[in-house]
Order: C-alpha cells, then structure tokens, then sequence
C-alpha cells in the first residue's frame, strides 16, 4: 500500500468481492475494521475502497464455458476496482451461481462426551454434517443451523455448555458440482487470486434485496439476471432453500429476436422500452417499427405489442413455473409469505403484477441501500450480489464456506474461519 492509505487502513482488513455473472463481472474492494466482532454489526461500518465492473465474456448461465474470455473479464474489473482503491487484492469472496446449486436439509448426531456439551462436541457434530453435505462430487458451499436439539429437546439456540448426552442439529446446506466450481475457481486463479471464501450468490443476493424482518417472517428472493435467476427462501431468519435456475431475462431477448427475425440489441430495445406484463393493458394492437437482422439492406419491419408481450410474457410464465416447481420440491413454499424481485431482469414493466399473479403473494422490487464509498449507481437491483457480499464480509457467522487451507489463508480469512467454527 502507499504510505498515507497504510497508515488510515492498518487497523481495517481488505478485501476483495467478485460477481462473475452472465452479462457484468463486478469487483468491490472493502476495508472492514478488524475489531468488528467485539460490537454489533449495526455498529460496524465498512469502507468500499473501489468498484470495477465490466461486460462479462467466456460465460452462459453462470457457468464459464471460455476461460481465457472470462479470465481477461475478471481481471478487467479487478484492475478497475484496484485502481480506484489504490491497492492490490489477493484473496475474493466469490459469489457461485454455477454447479447446479443444491439445497437440502438433514440431521446430524452426536454423542456428548462429558456431562455437559463443549465446543469439542459441537465441532465434531459439524465435521460430520461437512461430510455427509460434500458427497457425490459435490462441494459445500454453505451451511446454516436451524436448531439444536439434546436429548430430543428441539429448538435450542446454542447448547453449549448444558447438560446431556445426545447432541443433534438440524443443518440446511448449499452444495454445488464440482468441475463447474473448479472452472471458476481456475479462472479466479490465473487472474492471480485466490478465493478464499465461497458464497452462494442467491444467498448473497438475497441479503441485499430483502429485510431482517422479511427474513423472519418467510420471504422469497428471486434474482432474475441477464442468463440465471436465482432463488433463496428464508423463515424465522433461516436460510432453507437456494437453487439457480438456467433461465434469464437474456432468453425473454432472444426468444424475440428469433421471434421476429432482428438483431439482439433490437429485440432488447423493444423489449424494455415497449413490452408491459401486465394484465388490461389495452394496447395490443399498436405498432412497433424496428430493424430486421440483415445489417446490409438495413431492412425494416413492424410488429405489435400484442405479440412481443405475447413472447416475453410465455417466457417469464415459463420461468416462475420452473421457479415455482423447485421451491415446491424444497417444501419451502408455504414459508414464503412474499416474494420480493431482484437482478437486473426485474425492471421489466408489469412484472411485479405478473409474480404476483402466479405466485398468489404479495410481490415487490427490491430497494438496495446504498453503501459508503459507491456510486449511486451501483445501488440497484442489477448489484444486489456484490451488496450481499458486502453484508456476508460483516458477519462471518453467517454459514458461508471460508476456505481452511491454502498458502494464502491467513490473518482475516483465518479469523473468519475461527468464528465461523464457533458460531456453530
């Protein structure tokens, strides 16, 4: 670092933030103070030092399918990030979206050894339900605990020191496949990073994008990007279900421009500046002018808004119907008492009334807060992963998975890994 940010950031640990996603690579770089832990988050206030973002290349659906493209994108918006924070970053928290995001909830046993349960049984516990989650070629990328329960008492906070002699924990974790996660993590990698901690990017997201009090009371958060849409469930503040389904606002765009026979930036333009979901529009019959795809002749044609809503609309009723049968399947679904909209797709005028609709909730667009030190622009719904980055960075008890291992997993990722154990 150069002499006078040293000085002001000695007492902060930084860190950097990174959201590789289908249409824009993000990269935050924060300063957290160290002594964090010994207050309450509400208390603690972090410092974004720089923010880098650009197009994303080499990836579709979350997944990188050409790593040199998606390498030069990461180190695009790293560098930018850099430069605004005027310091170099070693270690990310990731945000994953790929590997087919798997939820599943589970018990784990455990004899208590003495006559009251020590942190020793509760580790124990923990390394068991690590190994049941990271099975089948499957990498843990979160786990949360519901309750505890001793000696068949259900619904205890934390049971650390009472008395009894058989320990469980009902546990919800996040896994993900393997080789995806390792093409990412490569890619990562020749950008001469490491990750250092992993974060499933609906629970990220969903961090940002809905309240504590929503949390509390059953939410559903549905993240609809430009090539995914994620979906994380929570009741009495428990995280129990995050998927990613393979569909986007990106497909809504292509099924029009294949639909109509136009390029792609036309189908985009017709479809967020004349398409409304809603229902008793009344203006079906108006017409639409826009380029057909042969760039020589520059033909043009015309189209109604009656059949790009009709087009649009089939699409994103196709998605909540995926969306709806995945959180059907999760036994999830009588816990979200609303449903709150994320991602840069939720802008889609009408959308909010379709949701609601469908899902027979109340529906809303998510309001990100804005962080000290990023543009304003950066404070919306197309951001809200790198906003939930920034929260799970706060709170290292939060389930996400901190790499224990690696050359360069020292001072604050070591920490992280200690509470992390203890929070448990």
């Amino acid at each position: 670092m150069r002499g006078s940010l040293a000085s002001s950031r000695r007492s902060d640990d930084v860190i950097g933030l990174l959201d590789i996603g289908t249409s824009k690579v993000a990269c935050v770089i924060v300063a957290v103070p160290q002594w964090r832990a010994a207050v309450g988050l509400k208390e603690v206030a972090v410092r974004v030092l720089g923010v880098g973002v650009c197009p994303s290349r080499g990836v579709k659906s979350g997944t990188v399918f050409a790593p040199p493209e998606a390498e030069q994108a990461v180190r695009e918006a790293v560098a930018q990030a850099e430069r605004g924070a005027q310091t170099a970053v070693e270690s990310v928290l990731l945000a994953v979206a790929c590997g087919r995001l798997r939820s599943a909830t589970f018990t784990a046993e455990t004899n208590v050894e003495g006559r009251v349960v020590e942190a020793a049984d509760i580790e124990r516990l923990m390394a068991a339900a690590h190994r049941h989650a990271e099975r089948e070629g499957r990498t843990l990328l979160h786990l949360n605990c519901i309750s505890y329960r001793l000696d068949g008492t259900a619904g205890i906070g934390h049971p650390l020191g009472l008395a009894g002699s058989k320990l469980a924990a009902d546990l919800h974790a996040v896994t993900a496949d393997d080789a995806p996660l390792r093409n990412m993590m490569h890619v990562v990698e020749r950008a001469y990073l490491s990750a250092a901690g992993l974060v499933p990017a609906p629970y990220a997201s969903a961090l940002a994008a809905t309240t504590g009090e929503e949390r509390q009371r059953g939410v559903l958060c549905l993240d609809i990007g430009a090539g995914t849409t994620s979906l994380a469930a929570f009741a009495q503040g428990h995280l129990l279900s995050c998927e990613v389904v393979p569909i986007g606002g990106q497909h809504a765009t292509f099924d029009l421009a294949q639909a109509l026979s136009a390029p792609v930036y036309e189908a985009e333009r017709i479809k967020m500046h004349h398409v409304s979901l809603a229902g008793g529009v009344g203006d079906d019959q108006e017409s639409i002018a826009y380029a057909l795809a042969d760039e020589e002749t520059q033909t043009a044609s015309r189209t109604t808004k009656g059949e790009v809503r009709a087009i649009v609309r089939d699409r994103m009723l196709r998605l909540f119907g995926e969306v709806a049968s995945r959180l059907e399947r999760s036994q999830a679904a009588g816990y979200a008492k609303r449903v709150v909209l994320t991602g840069g797709a939720s802008q889609q005028a009408g959308l909010v009334e379709l949701a609601a609709d469908l899902f027979a909730r109340p529906v809303r667009v998510a309001q990100i807060e804005p962080v000290d030190g990023v543009l304003a622009s950066f404070a919306n719904a197309a951001f809200s992963t790198p906003a939930g980055l920034v929260q799970v960075a706060l709170d290292p008890s939060a389930g996400t998975h901190w790499e224990r291992h690696g050359p360069r997993t020292t001072g604050y990722l070591r920490r992280m890994g200690q509470w992390l154990r203890e929070s448990f």
